[in-house]
Protein backbone atom coordinates (compact mmCIF):
# COMPACT_ATOMS: atom_id res chain seq x y z
CA UNK A 1 0.00 0.00 0.00
CA UNK A 2 1.44 3.25 -0.86
CA UNK A 3 1.69 6.79 1.13
CA UNK A 4 -0.65 8.11 -1.26
CA UNK A 5 -3.46 5.45 -0.81
CA UNK A 6 -3.09 5.65 3.08
CA UNK A 7 -3.08 9.76 2.84
CA UNK A 8 -6.57 9.47 0.73
CA UNK A 9 -8.11 7.63 2.84
CA UNK A 10 -7.17 9.61 6.35
CA UNK A 11 -8.33 12.86 4.34
CA UNK A 12 -11.67 10.65 3.06
CA UNK A 13 -12.13 10.12 6.80
CA UNK A 14 -11.96 13.41 7.94
CA UNK A 15 -14.32 14.97 5.90
CA UNK A 16 -16.65 12.44 6.74
CA UNK A 17 -16.44 12.86 10.32
CA UNK A 18 -17.03 16.99 9.55
CA UNK A 19 -20.31 15.63 8.45
CA UNK A 20 -19.32 16.78 4.77
CA UNK A 21 -19.90 13.75 2.61
CA UNK A 22 -23.95 12.26 3.86
CA UNK A 23 -24.12 8.83 3.01
CA UNK A 24 -22.14 7.92 0.11
CA UNK A 25 -21.53 11.22 -1.68
CA UNK A 26 -18.31 12.58 -2.32
CA UNK A 27 -15.41 11.81 -4.16
CA UNK A 28 -11.68 12.57 -3.82
CA UNK A 29 -8.57 11.89 -5.30
CA UNK A 30 -4.96 12.42 -5.75
CA UNK A 31 -2.23 12.42 -7.79
CA UNK A 32 0.83 9.81 -7.93
CA UNK A 33 2.95 10.44 -10.38
CA UNK A 34 1.18 10.17 -13.94
CA UNK A 35 -1.72 8.57 -12.27
CA UNK A 36 -4.62 9.50 -9.94
CA UNK A 37 -6.26 7.73 -7.61
CA UNK A 38 -10.10 8.27 -6.98
CA UNK A 39 -12.44 6.85 -4.78
CA UNK A 40 -14.61 4.35 -6.42
CA UNK A 41 -18.34 4.82 -7.36
CA UNK A 42 -20.93 4.69 -4.42
CA UNK A 43 -17.81 4.90 -1.99
CA UNK A 44 -18.54 5.41 1.69
CA UNK A 45 -15.96 7.97 2.75
CA UNK A 46 -15.99 6.94 6.28
CA UNK A 47 -14.63 3.65 5.26
CA UNK A 48 -12.51 3.35 2.46
CA UNK A 49 -10.53 0.71 1.48
CA UNK A 50 -7.13 2.37 0.55
CA UNK A 51 -6.24 -1.23 -1.48
CA UNK A 52 -9.37 -0.72 -3.41
CA UNK A 53 -8.97 2.48 -5.31
CA UNK A 54 -9.93 3.19 -8.82
CA UNK A 55 -6.21 4.60 -10.96
CA UNK A 56 -6.99 6.63 -13.61
CA UNK A 57 -4.19 8.16 -16.47
CA UNK A 58 -4.89 11.66 -16.94
CA UNK A 59 -6.17 10.99 -20.01
CA UNK A 60 -9.72 9.51 -18.64
CA UNK A 61 -8.26 5.66 -19.25
CA UNK A 62 -9.50 3.26 -16.32
CA UNK A 63 -6.00 1.73 -15.62
CA UNK A 64 -7.22 -0.70 -12.29
CA UNK A 65 -9.02 -0.98 -9.23
CA UNK A 66 -13.56 -0.94 -9.42
CA UNK A 67 -15.25 1.99 -11.23
CA UNK A 68 -14.29 5.84 -10.25
CA UNK A 69 -16.65 8.03 -9.35
CA UNK A 70 -18.79 9.15 -12.34
CA UNK A 71 -17.39 12.62 -11.08
CA UNK A 72 -13.84 11.75 -12.05
CA UNK A 73 -14.15 13.96 -15.29
CA UNK A 74 -14.33 17.37 -13.12
CA UNK A 75 -11.09 16.03 -11.19
CA UNK A 76 -9.14 15.39 -14.73
CA UNK A 77 -9.94 19.27 -15.35
CA UNK A 78 -8.75 20.25 -12.51
CA UNK A 79 -5.02 18.15 -12.89
CA UNK A 80 -5.32 19.20 -17.20
CA UNK A 81 -5.92 23.05 -15.98
CA UNK A 82 -2.90 23.73 -13.32
CA UNK A 83 0.39 20.40 -13.59
CA UNK A 84 0.55 22.01 -10.06
CA UNK A 85 -2.69 20.30 -8.40
CA UNK A 86 -1.73 17.30 -6.43
CA UNK A 87 -5.38 16.20 -4.84
CA UNK A 88 -9.16 17.19 -5.99
CA UNK A 89 -11.99 17.01 -3.21
CA UNK A 90 -16.04 17.04 -4.29
CA UNK A 91 -18.72 17.12 -1.66
CA UNK A 92 -22.04 17.44 -1.08
CA UNK A 93 -21.95 19.41 1.94
CA UNK A 94 -25.02 21.10 2.96
CA UNK A 95 -23.93 24.85 3.02
CA UNK A 96 -22.04 24.93 0.49
CA UNK A 97 -24.37 22.98 -1.65
CA UNK A 98 -27.46 25.46 -0.70
CA UNK A 99 -25.20 28.55 -1.52
CA UNK A 100 -24.66 27.14 -5.11
CA UNK A 101 -28.78 26.97 -5.61
CA UNK A 102 -28.39 30.75 -5.55
CA UNK A 103 -27.30 33.18 -8.04
CA UNK A 104 -23.92 33.83 -8.23
CA UNK A 105 -22.52 36.68 -6.21
CA UNK A 106 -20.40 37.62 -9.54
CA UNK A 107 -19.00 36.12 -12.55
CA UNK A 108 -15.85 35.17 -11.23
CA UNK A 109 -16.98 33.69 -7.75
CA UNK A 110 -20.26 32.20 -6.24
CA UNK A 111 -19.29 33.36 -3.21
CA UNK A 112 -17.76 37.41 -1.81
CA UNK A 113 -14.93 37.84 -0.25
CA UNK A 114 -16.53 37.62 3.15
CA UNK A 115 -13.61 36.41 5.10
CA UNK A 116 -9.73 36.41 4.53
CA UNK A 117 -9.37 32.76 4.93
CA UNK A 118 -12.02 31.54 1.94
CA UNK A 119 -9.64 33.82 -0.03
CA UNK A 120 -6.40 32.43 1.29
CA UNK A 121 -7.50 28.65 1.27
CA UNK A 122 -10.40 28.43 -1.56
CA UNK A 123 -10.01 32.06 -3.72
CA UNK A 124 -12.36 33.21 -6.11
CA UNK A 125 -14.74 30.32 -6.87
CA UNK A 126 -17.43 30.65 -9.79
CA UNK A 127 -20.46 28.88 -10.23
CA UNK A 128 -20.85 26.45 -12.98
CA UNK A 129 -24.28 26.34 -14.66
CA UNK A 130 -27.04 23.71 -13.77
CA UNK A 131 -25.54 19.79 -15.27
CA UNK A 132 -26.40 15.85 -14.61
CA UNK A 133 -23.65 14.91 -11.94
CA UNK A 134 -20.76 13.13 -13.91
CA UNK A 135 -21.96 14.71 -17.28
CA UNK A 136 -18.50 15.50 -19.09
CA UNK A 137 -19.30 18.67 -21.07
CA UNK A 138 -19.32 20.49 -17.57
CA UNK A 139 -15.94 19.38 -16.77
CA UNK A 140 -15.25 20.50 -20.20
CA UNK A 141 -16.41 24.07 -19.09
CA UNK A 142 -14.78 23.87 -16.31
CA UNK A 143 -11.29 23.19 -17.93
CA UNK A 144 -11.99 26.15 -20.06
CA UNK A 145 -12.98 28.93 -18.06
CA UNK A 146 -10.87 31.87 -19.07
CA UNK A 147 -9.58 32.81 -15.54
CA UNK A 148 -7.69 30.88 -12.86
CA UNK A 149 -9.41 29.47 -9.94
CA UNK A 150 -9.04 26.13 -7.81
CA UNK A 151 -12.55 25.82 -6.93
CA UNK A 152 -15.96 25.52 -8.24
CA UNK A 153 -19.47 25.73 -7.50
CA UNK A 154 -21.97 22.64 -9.08
CA UNK A 155 -25.26 24.85 -9.98
CA UNK A 156 -27.66 22.87 -7.65
CA UNK A 157 -25.26 20.28 -6.84
CA UNK A 158 -22.34 21.01 -4.55
CA UNK A 159 -18.19 22.42 -4.18
CA UNK A 160 -15.24 20.90 -6.30
CA UNK A 161 -11.81 21.87 -4.89
CA UNK A 162 -8.50 21.53 -5.74
CA UNK A 163 -5.09 22.20 -4.13
CA UNK A 164 -1.06 21.38 -4.23
CA UNK A 165 -1.92 17.91 -1.83
CA UNK A 166 -4.63 16.30 -0.31
CA UNK A 167 -4.05 18.86 3.60
CA UNK A 168 -4.42 21.82 1.02
CA UNK A 169 -7.72 20.33 -0.52
CA UNK A 170 -9.63 19.25 2.35
CA UNK A 171 -8.63 22.38 3.95
CA UNK A 172 -10.61 24.23 0.92
CA UNK A 173 -13.39 21.97 1.08
CA UNK A 174 -13.63 22.85 4.90
CA UNK A 175 -13.29 26.67 4.18
CA UNK A 176 -15.64 26.68 1.20
CA UNK A 177 -18.37 24.96 3.66
CA UNK A 178 -17.33 27.13 6.90
CA UNK A 179 -17.85 30.70 4.38
CA UNK A 180 -21.21 29.17 2.69
CA UNK A 181 -22.58 28.51 6.34
CA UNK A 182 -21.87 32.37 7.19
CA UNK A 183 -23.07 33.48 4.13
CA UNK A 184 -26.48 32.38 4.74
CA UNK A 185 -26.82 32.87 8.76
CA UNK A 186 -26.41 36.57 7.49
CA UNK A 187 -28.84 36.73 5.17
CA UNK A 188 -30.23 39.70 3.82
CA UNK A 189 -28.44 42.06 7.00
CA UNK A 190 -25.49 44.59 5.70
CA UNK A 191 -22.22 42.78 5.47
CA UNK A 192 -19.04 44.21 5.22
CA UNK A 193 -16.91 42.15 2.55
CA UNK A 194 -13.45 43.02 2.07
CA UNK A 195 -12.21 45.48 0.26
CA UNK A 196 -11.20 44.72 -3.65
CA UNK A 197 -7.30 45.67 -2.12
CA UNK A 198 -7.80 43.21 0.73
CA UNK A 199 -8.40 40.45 -0.95
CA UNK A 200 -5.96 40.73 -3.90
CA UNK A 201 -3.05 41.17 -0.83
CA UNK A 202 -4.40 38.18 0.73
CA UNK A 203 -4.43 35.82 -2.43
CA UNK A 204 -0.61 37.90 -3.85
CA UNK A 205 0.24 36.33 -0.02
CA UNK A 206 -0.95 33.19 0.06
CA UNK A 207 -0.78 32.31 -3.66
CA UNK A 208 -4.61 32.27 -4.34
CA UNK A 209 -7.12 33.39 -6.91
CA UNK A 210 -8.52 36.72 -6.63
CA UNK A 211 -8.71 38.68 -10.02
CA UNK A 212 -9.21 42.30 -10.25
CA UNK A 213 -11.90 41.49 -12.56
CA UNK A 214 -13.98 39.31 -10.05
CA UNK A 215 -15.26 42.26 -8.57
CA UNK A 216 -16.29 46.02 -8.48
CA UNK A 217 -15.32 48.39 -5.85
CA UNK A 218 -18.68 49.38 -5.05
CA UNK A 219 -19.51 46.00 -4.82
CA UNK A 220 -17.23 45.28 -2.01
CA UNK A 221 -18.12 48.34 0.22
CA UNK A 222 -21.98 48.02 2.00
CA UNK A 223 -21.96 48.57 5.05
CA UNK A 224 -18.37 49.61 6.82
Amino acid sequence: MTAARRELARAAAHLASLGLSPGSSGNISVREGDRILITPTGADLAALDPDALSVLRLDGTHADGPRPSKEFPLHLAFYRRESATGAVVHLHSRHAAAVSCRPAWSDRSAVPPLTPYFVMRVGQTPLLPYAHPGDPAQAAELERLPFPCRAALLQNHGPVVAGTGLRAATEAAVEIEEVSALLLLLGAHPTRLLTTAEAAALAAKYGSYWTEETVRDEELSPAR
